[in-house]
């Protein structure tokens, strides 16, 4: 079998949560380029029309769904509107996350909590939704959950966002072991920095730019260095793989580590 089919994804419908910019954006970029028929899913809907145009003037298929994923009647709509445009969402990837930057001493309950909700507790239901879904229509499926390398080891000033990320690489394996057997795959990718338009300008600084010093391959990645984790993922050519956490991170966490 060939790259090319093995990679293939004509005939899936893909829903990608946070899907309005940075790493969500070139998800559903990505999953189209490939044939995916892909549902964008975020709150900002003047840009997801955006993105919905500049897939479809690429000859890819795409919908534009206003939602926020701790919105738990909102995002079953948004798996309603997938399903009457395109049929059963088959590829999941729960991209949605918000970042801070609060020392844990510091921090309010509720900013602990809207981290939490979205990081964690979001990325359950909308599994929760997808895999219901998809065991109703007997399709199989992929789900993909977007977790960090700060997930393994932690940093100042990001307790909430690395307690999420943390519990979202346990969820993936709890949730891989019990829906497997139905043909259900759920996994996992753990980026570490990837310059995307929410960080550019951070990283461009002299603290950013130091940052590279811990990075092995000596650069920070590109949105495109997560293409090839997110079709072995999804695509036919990960069939065999569940309950993993691809982490590409241009060998950060070996070197901290050691």
């Amino acid at each position: 079998m060939s790259a090319a089919q093995i990679f293939d994804l004509h005939g899936k419908v893909a829903l990608v949560t946070g899907a309005s910019s940075g790493l969500g954006v070139r998800f559903a970029e990505c999953l189209a380029e490939n044939g995916a028929a892909v549902v964008l899913v975020a709150r900002r809907v003047e840009r997801l029309e955006s993105v919905k145009a500049r897939i479809e003037k690429s000859g890819g298929r795409a919908l534009a769904v206003e939602a926020d994923v701790r919105d738990r009647a909102a995002m079953a709509a948004a798996f309603d509107a997938a399903e009457r445009a395109f049929g059963t969402v088959t590829i999941l990837v729960n991209n949605a996350g918000v970042a801070h930057a609060t020392r844990a001493v510091e921090m309010p309950e509720d900013e602990w909590r809207r981290i939490l909700s979205t990081n964690l507790d979001a990325v359950f239901y909308c599994a929760q939704e997808g895999a219901r879904r998809m065991l109703a229509a007997a399709s199989g499926g992929a789900i993909v959950n977007v977790a960090s390398v700060l997930g393994f080891g932690v940093a100042k000033g990001v307790i909430a966002y690395a307690t999420a990320k943390a519990g979202v690489i346990q969820m993936t394996k709890a949730l891989a072991l019990e829906l497997a057997f139905k043909g259900i795959r759920v996994n996992a990718i753990a980026p570490g920095w990837i310059e995307t338009e929410l960080n550019r300008d951070y990283l461009a600084t002299e603290k950013g730019q130091a940052l590279k010093r811990d990075i092995p391959i000596g650069r920070f990645g590109e949105e495109r260095d997560l293409d090839g984790p997110l079709l072995l993922l999804v695509a036919d050519a990960g069939r065999f793989i569940t309950g993993a956490t691809i982490v590409a991170d241009g060998g950060q966490m070996v070197a901290l580590r050691g």
